[in-house]
């Protein structure tokens, strides 16, 4: 380790901003969450910050402003990282945003709103079309702040993208960034891919890499030497920090990776498992971090009927692919499983895709998304749209019957992102014995059997007071992780002599 290696630190006021990106090795390194910490270290050391990411694919998405007054998505670590660097987030910190449908097709959302044009449009075909809006909202950002913060995606060494880059070296050299390249060590092998990722770049490109970090290191770092020294001897680039294994930060996992190990209580004695159903095209995960922190509470990502056994709850989270998700969980048996667990009087909660799911039927006339029939646990229609609902949305939450009962008059903030519009089929409800109740009309519905709800309100386990009333417990404000994280980096990245200064 080089104790002389530093942050670099611009003069206060500087413009065009100084430019920091963070690379990977490969997808899952650590990206997502470094960005965010050095957003909230370059924000306590006074700086004026943004975050950047000029192509993201993710089915975490976020609602944000975009420059015409109007709303749009970004993806998530974006937002989170918005929010740690202390500014307002906006469409231009994720310009290009890929929402995976299928292995083979993503939605193209650029500069906020859906292109259907682009989405068409094969992979290698799209750089032309976007690079210049993509460089112009980082011109914009550079002009506004003293630091732009850029985080790459999965790995710049990437050849067979390499000429139509437009998310990681092409960033890079736009302006000028001081890159670090992360690797996680955990998964063995971290200098052979520090070396082989700098090793595959051209000389133009190596030279704006200014710095190896290893991340999620476990041990005793005196260990790693005499690598780092050997590292730097064959490519001249230090290595400048060594992370500790972070197992609960507080953030979501980076954009595409999924994390199901789920949680144990965070310390205490389970008393609640809540089970959510991870299908294939499952989105908007990251809305269920705070769950993953909340004392006594066990939450798992659920795949098969045998671990909706022991849950009190059930949750049917947004999915990008309705139906086809719709159907994978009837090839696993989750449907009955989730019907039985209805039927005994446990907790259902569908959000956005998964309330669509808890309905009766699923019409689709415009190809959007497909026509199934649902689990018929709400008496419910959806019929998909062509346009899409996104926005962000604040309520109060209606008087709930029991087991609900808890959040009535509860004040929450959160977001809608759908393409579907949901309704109460009149003639189910003539020959109910207990109907169900529309407690905000389009937004929240509570079957019947109360024990079913349904909301197309994103965000909902993200508000504290949410939290509270269901579990008497509460999560880590985010402003705590981030406070956490830039110290982290004071201590990571900063040499003693320098840290004693700050």
């Amino acid at each position: 380790m080089n104790p002389q290696i530093q942050l670099p630190q611009p003069q206060a006021g500087q413009r065009p901003a100084l430019c920091v990106m963070v690379l990977g090795t490969s997808s899952g390194a650590g990206k997502s969450w470094v960005a965010t910490a050095l957003c909230a270290w370059y924000r306590a050391q006074g700086y004026k910050v943004a975050p950047f990411k000029a192509q993201n694919m993710s089915n975490n998405a976020r609602v944000v402003a975009t420059p015409d007054g109007q709303w749009g998505e970004i993806g998530t670590a974006q937002y989170l990282q918005a929010l740690a660097a202390g500014c307002t987030p906006d469409v231009r910190m994720n310009p290009l945003l890929l929402k995976p449908e299928a292995d083979t097709r993503s939605q193209v959302v650029l500069l906020g709103q859906v292109d259907e044009a682009l989405s068409r449009m094969p992979w290698r075909g799209r750089s032309l079309k976007v690079w210049p809006q993509i460089a112009q909202a980082l011109d914009d950002l550079r002009a506004e702040n003293d630091v732009v913060v850029i985080e790459g995606a999965g790995s710049p060494a990437e050849i067979n993208l390499h000429a139509s880059d437009v998310v990681n070296m092409r960033v890079a050299k736009h302006c000028a960034a001081h890159c670090l390249l992360v690797a996680d060590i955990d998964r063995g092998g971290a200098f052979a891919h520090l070396y082989g990722t700098w090793a595959l770049l051209p000389p133009d490109e190596q030279a704006l890499i200014q710095g190896f970090v290893l991340n999620k290191f476990r041990g005793d770092a005196n260990l790693l030497a005499p690598a780092p020294q050997m590292l730097q001897e064959k490519t001249g680039v230090p290595t400048v920090a060594c992370i500790p294994m972070q197992w609960a930060h507080g953030l979501p996992e980076e954009d595409g990776v999924f994390d199901d190990r789920g949680s144990q209580g965070a310390g205490q004695a389970v008393h609640t498992t809540v089970a959510v159903l991870a299908y294939p095209r499952i989105s908007n995960l990251d809305e269920f971090q705070p769950l993953l922190q909340v004392p006594g509470l066990r939450l798992v990502w659920a795949r098969s009927p045998a671990q909706l056994l022991d849950a009190d709850w059930v949750i049917l989270p947004g999915s990008k692919a309705t139906v086809a998700d719709l159907e994978w969980m009837r090839s696993q048996g989750l449907d009955a499983a989730v019907v039985a667990h209805a039927q005994a009087g446990k907790r259902v909660l569908g959000i956005c895709g998964g309330l669509q799911m808890l309905g009766e039927a699923l019409i689709d006339l415009h190809g959007v998304d497909g026509n199934a029939a649902g689990l018929g646990l709400l008496p419910l229609v959806t019929l998909f749209a062509q346009d899409k609902t996104v926005q962000p949305t604040t309520l109060t939450l209606p008087a709930l019957l029991p087991p609900w009962q808890a959040l009535g008059g509860v004040r929450v903030q959160g977001y809608e992102i759908h393409h579907g519009q949901t309704q109460l089929r009149a003639d189910m409800q003539a020959g109910a014995a207990d109907p169900a109740q529309e407690l905000l009309p389009g937004m929240w519905w509570q079957g019947g059997n109360p024990a079913v709800v349904g909301t197309y309100l994103h965000g909902l386990f993200e508000n504290a007071s949410v939290v509270h009333a269901l579990f008497g417990e509460s999560a880590p404000s985010l402003d705590q992780v981030f406070a956490r994280l830039a110290q982290g980096v004071g201590q990571w990245f900063v040499p003693p002599a320098a840290e004693s200064a700050l």
